[in-house]
């Protein structure tokens, strides 16, 4: 059970009976904690001066007060909460019972007084004192506890509303209704992300916070696979390659969302408990500790339990050695470090067999000393040697898969529909795979943390999953070569093979830092603004650490921002396919590829490295905003006066909130804070920009379109393209500098990226 701020008082045990799990529950303790024990820990024999009995009196009136007020908390919470108003109510009873307890105690004004009339003071009863105490601590926390179980009930809420979403997607027959249910469902994803983004940070076990941010990652990135498998699926029904990508990524939603609830509940929603195997590191830091053990117990430490965890070390070696990967060189090193291991092993085990019969205490003492110094120094070096192997393996992977040669190979067979040559590439992806996922089970061995342990685990999953989830949309568009849908969604699994192999480059580092002695050195956000110049008359700003709340409020703008995106994007798909030139349309891919581009700035990845590149970006964005609005005027001029006040009321809500953003972008700012605030503002400007387009571009279809329809019957084609000739128009508003890097795609291309808030 975890500790509790209620043993703290006065060094007495004030056990509640209530694991505190999260930190906002321990940081509202401890202020409490601070008091109680201000109260309780005074000297038996304390002067009563007029300055001491002020001071009692004012801290137990301050602990009454604040008391009074959170039960007045807890009270409310009761009413609207029938499931927990009795537990709620008694323990706010309680509390306030306390309370009041205490605020007589140390009602020491006239302490003479008081013990002459024989009413008990926080002098002349201390066991009261201590007893109220206890009751206060015990009732507050049981308060925040069952407040505490709200806050899951709405994780657990929201989760079961994402499941029946996730089943009528799953279902639907029509590209129409998918888009409608996909809108919602998407709605319903940035509830959960922000209730799950909130409990991950809050978590007080590193462990959960590592597997919520590991099932969290999961549900981001197969949001966006769910959007173009399920696409794809609907394009080709008869598919099945296509049926198979699509439910695998439905079957890996489901079990985030479960492992999600099991992180929160404590409970498994199936089975019992999955324990982690234990890794080497763990275990040579448990065999490690049983041999500098006999130090202190020579008798209490088995020699064959030693040797029992010595021998299951060794096995545990062979996935290193038994690997084909492995070195013929790596592999005799390894084998001959295990056998100087159990050499010195069987050498501490003889000498503290001897000593345990020997009179001769100082003799032995020193044997024993050299031979468990060597026990453990020979362990470290095998310790070190396998980091070596498993950190060198990963690092020449990484090398070598830089490139993505057979992602491009297989991508460019399956656009000319060359099944041969998919099956190929295929199998070599696969071996591909079984290298990556080998790897990170050795890197998971001599991680150093549990955290990371998971961590490993996680990018292990991805790639095992992933793999087979890319033949199967490569298969799927080689079968149907000319499919842009089929296309589009290779592109997204290709895009989450290449995220998680950069994801295992900063794992590498974090295990090498663990290994180094860095563990202090807590892993930044990576959505962070990076160091860089904001201004030519500013220094370079160096890396900036934000702390949970922080984090927490750019993450979920992000996610925010690229669902926006992805509505732009599926406005864009309703043009008919010889629209898709128009400048409207052109327009609007640019734009949302831009918007794009900074979201991927949110989560530390994509082309924008620094904050001054953010506000280039938003620039760029500001500006493709202004020349749509140019070219809408224009174009009003051409409609009747209903429909030409309706475009430019949205047209003005463009220009405004590009206007917001250019401003923004452009002024200079210097420091953590002010770079900060600039960064969110740059957000939420892009998204209103986003907003106005995913409104405007319907409007525009049916507009454009009616005036397409009146042109051919009352008018030539040629008398349109002169008024379009008619109005000036810039050559950079059709080549944007800011969307070269980019390109022009949609939002599909890029989902495989998408994670939610690792606050690491």
């Amino acid at each position: 059970m975890a500790s509790s701020p209620c043993s703290a008082a006065g060094g007495s045990n004030f056990d509640c009976g209530l694991e505190i799990k999260t930190r906002s529950v321990e940081q509202t303790l401890i202020p409490l904690v601070s008091q109680i024990t201000t109260l309780i820990n005074h000297k038996d024999k304390l002067k009563k001066t007029e300055k001491t009995l002020r001071a009692i009196q004012k801290v137990g009136q301050a602990v009454s007060v604040a008391v009074g007020r959170f039960v007045a908390v807890g009270e409310a919470i009761a009413l609207e909460n029938e499931e927990l108003k009795e537990e709620m109510s008694h323990a706010c009873f309680e509390a306030r019972k306390a309370g009041t307890a205490i605020a007589q105690l140390t009602d020491v004004c006239g302490v003479e007084q008081s013990e002459a009339d024989g009413r008990s003071t926080v002098f002349s009863d201390r066991t009261g004192m201590v007893k109220a105490a206890r009751m206060l601590l015990s009732s507050v926390t049981k308060v925040l506890v069952l407040a505490d179980r709200i806050v899951i009930k709405q994780i657990i809420s929201s989760r079961n509303k994402v499941l029946v979403t996730l089943q009528q997607l799953e279902q639907v027959s029509t590209f129409q209704e998918f888009v409608q249910i996909f809108s919602q469902f998407g709605n319903e994803m940035v509830e959960f992300a922000h209730l799950t983004g909130d409990r991950q940070n809050d978590l007080k076990d590193e462990k959960k916070k590592a597997r919520m941010a590991a099932a969290r990652a999961v549900l981001e990135k197969c949001t966006m696979m769910l959007l173009t498998a399920s696409k794809t699926c609907l394009r080709h029904p008869d598919c099945e390659s296509a049926r198979i990508n699509k439910d695998a990524v439905f079957q890996r939603m489901r079990l985030a969302l479960d492992q999600v609830i099991e992180i929160v509940t404590d409970a498994r929603t199936s089975g019992e408990p999955k324990a982690l195997p234990m890794s080497i590191y763990a275990g040579i830091k448990d065999f490690k500790g049983k041999v500098e053990g006999l130090r202190d117990s020579l008798y209490c430490v088995p020699c064959e339990a030693v040797a029992a965890q010595l021998e299951a070390l060794v096995e545990q070696t062979e996935d290193f050695t038994d690997s084909a990967y492995t070195s013929h060189e790596q592999r005799e090193s390894i084998l001959q470090l295990c056998l100087i291991t159990r050499k010195e092993t069987q050498q501490l085990i003889s000498t503290s067999s001897r000593a345990q019969q020997s009179v001769k205490a100082k003799e032995v003492t020193e044997e024993v000393e050299l031979a468990i110094l060597k026990t453990c120094q020979s362990v470290s070096e095998l310790r070190r040697e396998l980091h070596k192997v498993a950190v060198g393996r990963a690092s020449e992977l990484l090398k070598v898969h830089c490139d993505h040669l057979v992602l491009q190979a297989l991508k460019a067979a399956s656009g000319e529909g060359n099944l041969e040559a998919v099956a190929e590439y295929g199998r070599t992806l696969t071996e591909q795979r079984e290298q990556l996922v080998e790897t990170c089970r050795l890197l998971c061995h001599i991680s150093g943390t549990e955290p990371l342990e998971i961590t490993c685990i996680h990018a292990e999953e991805t790639f095992h999953v992933i793999g087979p989830q890319i033949i199967s949309a490569a298969q799927t568009l080689a079968l149907h070569p000319n499919s842009k849908i089929a296309k589009e969604n290779l592109d997204v699994f290709c895009e989450a093979w290449e995220s998680q192999l950069s994801d295992m480059a900063i794992l590498l580092k974090e295990i090498n830092d663990v290994f180094e002695g860095r563990r202090g050195d807590k892993r930044t956000y990576l959505s962070l603004p990076r160091p860089g110049k904001h201004s030519a008359n500013l220094k370079t700003v160096k890396a900036a650490k934000l702390d949970a709340e922080e984090q927490t409020t750019i993450a979920k703008l992000g996610l925010e921002l690229r669902l926006l995106t992805s509505d732009v994007d599926s406005e864009l798909e309703r043009w008919e396919e010889q629209e898709q030139e128009h400048e409207v349309v052109r327009q609007c891919q640019s734009m949302s590829s831009v918007a794009y581009s900074m979201y991927l700035f949110t989560r530390g990845e994509g082309l924008l490295k620094t904050t001054l590149d953010l506000f280039h970006q938003a620039e760029v964005l500001s500006e493709q905003g202004l020349q749509l609005c140019s070219f809408l005027q224009s174009f009003s001029t051409q409609l009747v006066d209903e429909e030409k006040m309706l475009l430019l009321s949205e047209m003005e809500k463009l220009a405004v909130s590009c206007q917001q953003l250019q401003v923004c972008a452009k002024t200079p700012v210097q420091g953590k804070s002010a770079t900060f605030q600039k960064v969110d503002t740059s957000i939420q400007n892009t998204k209103g920009i986003m907003t106005v387009l995913v409104s405007l571009l319907p409007l525009c279809n049916k507009l454009i379109r009616k005036s397409k329809s009146e042109r051919s019957s009352l008018g030539s084609p040629q008398h349109w393209r002169e008024r379009q000739i008619s109005t000036p128009v810039k050559e950079d508003a059709l080549n944007v500098k800011g969307s070269n890097g980019f390109g022009v795609k949609s939002l599909e291309q890029h989902m495989a990226n998408m994670t939610f808030l690792e606050s690491k």
